[in-house]
């Protein structure tokens, strides 16, 4: 997946907002003020790193060279993934929509309420 198409993903979510905290080449996607993907389509190959359920970061570490723990993040709830072509498209999709579930979920709950109306149904894919 090219980041671009990555970054038009993450856009498309309800109330993401794109920033550059940590300057250029680290594009920041928030929801709530709260990070779900930190993508970097300068690095080689370009990278995304993505909130994850902890259980589901280690499978998907042992499944896909291309998916290692957080860089510079929380090991146990951060996976970055190359977007080195190794991993289907639609299963990246997949993981940006789990990440953004997973930060919606901590949430406070008006704001998952409101969400909630905006957001179709996310599952996390399967190990």
């Amino acid at each position: 997946m090219e980041p671009e198409a990555l970054a038009e993903l993450a856009l498309d979510l309800p109330e993401t907002t794109e920033e550059n905290p940590f300057g250029p080449g680290a594009d920041v996607y928030k929801v709530g003020g709260r990070i779900f993907a930190i993508l970097s389509p300068d690095a080689d190959p370009p990278s995304v790193s993505l909130k994850c359920d902890p259980a589901l970061a280690l499978h998907l570490r042992d499944r896909y060279a291309a998916v290692t723990p957080g860089y510079h993040l929380n090991k146990k709830h951060w996976n970055t993934v190359a977007l080195d072509g190794s991993i289907p498209p639609d299963e990246i999709d997949d993981l940006l929509a789990h990440s953004y579930a997973c930060v919606v979920a901590g949430l406070p709950k008006a704001t998952r309420d409101r969400l909630a109306l905006l957001t179709p149904a996310v599952t996390p894919p399967a190990p």
